[in-house]
């Protein structure tokens, strides 16, 4: 599986992990306003390319959370991994969301992706992308005591000076392949933060068929979870946090119908 087009091809390699070129940025504004930080992954369906990220962190009316742009960070050179730039994106047009969302049978999912103009990205960016053939449809596939890691920007920190996000490990807390709670998520025990919110949850591919970002991506990072009787003072928190699965990406980048366009 080739990547993007915008991607250097082999045997040019960076010096880093293509899953660390996979994974931008994602800060959140209402004008010039800065609101948020959060974490994303570039999702690529046949020439379509998208940003994919929690959907709150496009919307969240519970926190009047209402951002009318999003910016993304991306590499300019393969090599020199400080050479970066914005890239903004607008999330309406005519008071219409431009991104996709979607629901299943136990309701919301926080799952978005917004498509990417190719022809707007600078001409010399670098990036990696995730595809259909990366999605884990076995679930067979993943052992119960698989590593797994998510790559994204905790409390929005990260390697300033290549604007490189940090891995945290984690592992499988519920059966993978069983909807938790009957909601499209599975849960993973590891350390995570605000601004963690929508990071591609991976494991390593034991079998590179996935060729230059030879990583497995089984879900898309949502929140941490947390008992809401817990004493503060005496009882730790869970450590647990829920991931929706990612064969969601599947219906959210679907082409439209004939004689639809715009987002689903």
């Amino acid at each position: 599986m080739n990547p993007p087009p915008k991607t250097p091809a082999a045997p040019v390699s960076p010096p880093v992990d293509p899953l660390f070129l996979a994974t931008p940025k994602v800060g959140t504004f209402l004008g010039e306003q800065s609101l948020t930080n959060a974490s994303g992954f570039f999702f690529a369906r046949d020439e379509h390319l998208f940003l994919a990220t929690s959907r709150h962190v496009f919307i969240d009316e519970g926190s009047e959370h209402r951002p009318d742009r999003i910016e993304i960070t991306l590499h300019l050179d393969l090599q020199d991994l400080t050479r970066c730039t914005g890239f903004s994106m607008p999330l309406y047009a005519d008071g219409t969301a431009l991104w996709r969302q979607g629901q299943d049978s136990g309701g919301d999912i926080d799952v978005a992706v917004l498509e990417i103009d190719r022809e707007a990205l600078p001409k010399e960016s670098v990036l990696f992308a995730f595809t259909p053939a990366h999605i884990v449809r076995d679930f067979d596939a993943v052992p119960v005591d698989a590593t797994l890691f998510i790559a994204g920007f905790p409390l929005g920190f990260h390697d300033e000076v290549h604007q490189l996000p940090v891995l945290r490990r984690a592992a499988i807390a519920s059966p993978f392949g069983i909807r938790f709670q009957g909601q499209g998520t599975f849960l993973t025990d590891g350390r995570a933060h605000r601004g963690i919110s929508g990071a591609p949850v991976v494991m390593r591919d034991p079998v590179p068929a996935t060729g230059v970002l030879p990583w497995r991506l089984l879900g898309v990072h949502s929140s941490r979870l947390d008992m809401g009787n817990r004493d503060q003072a005496l009882d730790e928190s869970l450590g647990l946090n829920c991931a929706w699965y990612a064969d969601i990406l599947l219906t959210l980048t679907e082409p439209p119908a004939a004689g639809q366009s715009g987002p689903a």
